[in-house]
């Protein structure tokens, strides 16, 4: 082993016959071996993220800064006097090595918690083992929502805290015609169904969109459309290397930012260093964080961050930041669980329940005041619209005056409200655990 982001039973029993190590599989039990926390113990946590391969370029940050945030809490005293001990997996941006490292990291290892993924196709790969073994995911960047598990507590963006307020900025800003480009996989497609909803409310024109292998670098049949049907702007969910692929081609094609910008969920700093400064400028993204956020938590997060031994990559970006608050909401949620029941009847679960209303204040957050929503577990944040600059920061055009509540079925209310049980339904039945 390496040390250093729609039905639950359609995907258990994929996920069942995709991953081996039967042996480390046991059916109908309630939780994991092991999992729970001995006084005088490092406190072990699993990081799931892909350091090699398509998705390496955001969630290799995420990574780091997991291990800069346990390093900082461990320097601080630990949790209740005990050390961090995260144990680094990697990945590989396969699906398949997610689930099988996912249990490899519960079963074997006996990690309390896990912070993984950045794709939904990952983390949708890996919930039926957390679920089966009622432990814990703590899910670090933006998703489509439409998800409601007792087992994950999310602290990025749902589709209500950044496309809502990007499209109609972009509308107001560019103009009604919009091409939807976006990697292959749920949560492009989610997100899209959403960006439609908020396109039709301020009387934009869908005229074309386009999805690509999650992976792939060639995009020069839909840029051709693009050509063709020449939408005002670009509305991008393309993920990872891809990502980089598309903004050079778009530029080497001689597309115009200023008249044709595209508006990504997606792009931040990581991603802008990768491809080069040159062709991320002048477009758009929608995140609660930047780099260039003015306030002194996040200047000594960036320089701190930066000067030390995983600020390797050179800048700081939402994803990597929303990664680290995932490390202080664990923190506070374990303490809140030992206070509650006493550190040795501590199990995933029961840091989960007791991780409702979590604040992570300003004086730790860099991005200010976020809290855990004490009932579907997704965060509350103020969304932020910011325009790449030449040397590859952002700057912020607009900011939420308030926090926003996450809503996971924003524009599928009839579905339910996800409670911390489950779904509840109009009629009142409960659900649980429904991806």
């Amino acid at each position: 082993m390496d040390f250093t982001r729609r039905r639950l039973l359609t995907t258990t029993l994929a996920a069942s016959a995709a991953v081996g190590m039967p042996h480390l599989w046991l059916p109908g039990s309630k939780e994991a071996w092991g999992a729970t926390l001995k006084k005088g113990e490092p406190i072990k946590v699993g990081l799931l993220f892909s350091l090699t391969g398509a998705l390496a370029v955001p969630e290799e940050d995420s990574t780091l800064v997991l291990q800069y945030a346990f390093e900082e809490i461990n320097k601080n005293g630990g949790i209740n006097g005990v050390p961090v001990e995260p144990v680094i997996v990697d990945a590989k941006s396969d699906f398949n090595v997610y689930a099988e490292k996912t249990k490899e990291l519960i079963l074997r290892e006996k990690v309390i918690a896990l912070f993984g993924c950045y794709t939904s196709a990952s983390r949708k790969a890996i919930l039926p083992t957390v679920m089966q073994r009622n432990h814990l995911l703590y899910y670090p960047t933006c998703y489509e929502g439409a998800e409601c598990t007792q087992n994950t507590i999310c602290t990025g963006p749902l589709a209500n805290q950044h496309s809502k307020d990007l499209i109609p900025f972009m509308v107001e800003k560019f103009g009604k015609k919009v091409f939807f480009v976006g990697s292959n996989y749920v949560w492009p497609k989610e997100s899209n169904k959403n960006a439609k909803i908020w396109l039709e409310q301020v009387g934009g024109e869908l005229v074309g969109e386009e999805y690509i292998p999650l992976g792939s670098s060639e995009f020069g049949p839909v840029l051709n459309k693009i050509r063709d049907t020449k939408p005002n702007f670009i509305f991008s969910t393309v993920v990872g290397a891809s990502d980089i692929a598309f903004h050079k081609q778009f530029k080497q094609e001689g597309f115009k930012v200023d008249s044709m910008p595209i508006a990504s969920l997606t792009t931040g700093e990581i991603e802008t260093r990768a491809m080069g400064a040159e062709f991320g400028a002048g477009h758009f993204l929608s995140a609660p964080y930047f780099q260039t956020l003015d306030n002194p938590t996040n200047q000594k997060f960036v320089e701190g961050f930066l000067k030390s031994k995983y600020g390797k990559n050179g800048v700081t970006h939402y994803n990597m930041e929303e990664t680290y608050l995932s490390a202080y909401i664990f923190k506070a949620g374990l303490e809140k669980a030992a206070a509650a029941v006493g550190i040795e009847n501590v199990t995933p679960r029961v840091i989960r329940d007791h991780s409702a209303g979590i604040r992570v204040e300003d004086e730790v957050s860099p991005e200010g005041l976020v809290w855990i929503d004490e009932n579907n577990f997704n965060t509350w944040l103020k969304p932020k619209i910011g325009q790449c600059q030449g040397d590859g920061t952002f700057k912020v055009l607009k900011a939420a005056e308030q926090h926003v509540a996450p809503d996971p079925y924003s524009i599928y209310p009839n579905l339910g409200t996800c409670t911390k049980d489950g779904l509840k339904a109009a009629d009142g039945k409960l659900r649980t655990n429904v991806i």
